[in-house]
């Protein structure tokens, strides 16, 4: 029976979600935001509308009021005339929403020509002075805003007669003037949206138009088109563009680094593999010379590979690498190195500031360290100083660092720095050693654009060896 071949699962079928760009949360976010802001503006524009439209609507209805009252008189036996004019027309239409009506003293009633036939009978005599305004209110013609006031007439006989006069609008007339208001604000606030959305979408193209140049910059460095970030950014950007810029130039100079390091490796064993070869394919010659040779060649080749990979394997100096503090492992190197020197008594003394870190890898520092108090011990009479400064400087986030290893030896001549300090040379063939450590030394400091000083001690009157690594 053929087998069946394996089928992908959904999750795998599915592409991973992809993040949404800047520009995207960006736009998302506004628009939320921009619907919250102008929905609170709608329904704050909606209840001041409302609002202003209850006081004109009771500023009118009480001018209505108060011209009837006007318009309204007493004869001279005390009874109430009708008034013979109506301050509006919509008062003489019938089932125009706009009534007036009057109740008083004597049975007095009368009511405007759109008010016949309506039932008012919630309308309640007022004291004189006394005015409301009430609304809405449910009745059989529907929902009502009306005022009312009571007023009292002086007759000529000094009798005083009193009458409520009462104005009132259907619901309808305001709910449609709000409507009409809510409806023009919509459209006007959706249009002010859709325009201030268009807007920030411009401004944020703008806003991210320095990225955008950074990533062109970075594919025209991907494509070797140029070295490194080099237009002009804004600030917020300066100092991602620099570490990029740093972390460029690191993995540039490990890979070139790493070329020159095979191309000296290979350059270097040709010598030692001809020789071998020919010491063992010749015939003639005793054995133990022989053999003594190829030893010696052997033991070039392992100075030479051992060399070539301290140089390959130094890191150089890193934008984010971490703190490595120095004390201690200075302390480690210091004892180990005491017991392999135990028969010349040398004492090592420490002037390391607190604190005091390297910004690198660890195997980078012990290899600094390793091999300068390994020079330093060797040629020691007596004493080793080590001393170790940090130099911090206001514009940058880490400090310099400044270290020195002094010995109480002969020193070494200024028209000899140059020499000791090559690859292979030692500065007295009598000392058992390779050459390889200062050279390593220097390749380190090099690496982490460091400067490395030769001189004399002050203190102690042999060699210094002194490097600065400059604040970053």
């Amino acid at each position: 029976m053929p087998s069946r071949a394996p089928t992908a699962t959904t999750s795998e079928l599915k592409s991973p979600h992809r993040p949404l760009s800047l520009a995207a949360r960006a736009a998302i976010a506004t628009s939320f935001v921009l619907a919250g802001f102008l929905g609170l503006v709608g329904l704050t524009l909606t209840q001041t509308n409302k609002a202003r439209a209850l006081r004109t609507l009771h500023d009118r209805l009480e001018n209505f009021a108060i011209a009837y009252i006007t318009n309204t008189d007493v004869n001279r036996y005390g009874k109430l005339l009708q008034p013979d004019t109506a301050p509006d027309p919509s008062f003489s239409r019938p089932g125009s929403g706009l009534y007036a009506m009057a109740v008083g003293d004597r049975g007095f009633h009368w009511e405007s020509s759109s008010a016949i036939g309506r039932d008012f009978s919630f309308l309640k005599p007022l004291q004189p002075g006394e005015s409301r305004f009430v609304g809405p209110v449910d009745t059989r013609m529907g929902r009502l805003y009306y005022y009312s006031y009571g007023v009292a007439w002086d007759t000529d006989e000094k009798k005083s007669v009193r009458f409520t006069v009462m104005v009132a609008q259907t619901e309808d007339q305001l709910e449609g003037e709000n409507a009409v208001f809510r409806h023009t604000l919509v459209i006007w606030l959706s249009i002010l949206g859709v325009m201030l959305i268009v807007l920030q979408l411009l401004l944020l193209r703008w806003s991210l138009t320095p990225l955008r140049k950074v990533a062109s910059d970075m594919s025209r460095v991907e494509l070797g088109d140029s070295e490194q970030l080099d237009s002009q950014y804004p600030l917020e950007l300066t100092g991602l563009t620099e570490r990029i810029n740093a972390f460029i130039t690191n993995e540039r100079e490990q890979r070139t680094r790493y070329r020159y390091t095979l191309a000296d490796l290979a350059h270097s064993l040709k010598t030692p593999l001809a020789v071998i070869r020919s010491q063992l394919e010749s015939t003639t010659g005793d054995e133990p010379a022989r053999r003594s040779s190829v030893l010696d060649q052997v033991r070039r080749m392992n100075e030479l590979v051992a060399y070539q990979l301290s140089r390959a394997a130094t890191s150089g100096r890193q934008t984010f690498a971490s703190a490595v503090p120095i004390a201690g492992h200075a302390e480690d190197l210091v004892q180990g190195l005491e017991k392999v020197y135990a028969a010349k008594n040398v004492l090592c003394e420490f002037d390391i500031a607190d604190g005091a870190v390297f910004y690198g890898e660890q195997g980078d520092l012990l290899e600094l360290l390793g091999n300068l108090l390994e020079n330093a011990f060797k040629w020691a009479g007596h004493r080793v100083l080590l001393v170790v400064k940090m130099q911090p400087q206001p514009s940058r986030q880490r400090p310099g660092l400044w270290l020195s290893v002094e010995d109480d030896g002969p020193g070494i001549a200024e028209d000899k720095i140059e020499m000791v300090l090559q690859r292979g040379v030692r500065g007295d063939e009598r000392v058992q050693g390779h050459g390889i450590g200062l050279s390593i030394v220097q390749d380190i400091v090099h690496a982490y654009q460091g400067e490395l000083v030769v001189d004399r001690s002050p203190e102690l009157g042999g060699a210094r060896f002194s490097v600065a690594l400059a604040a970053n």
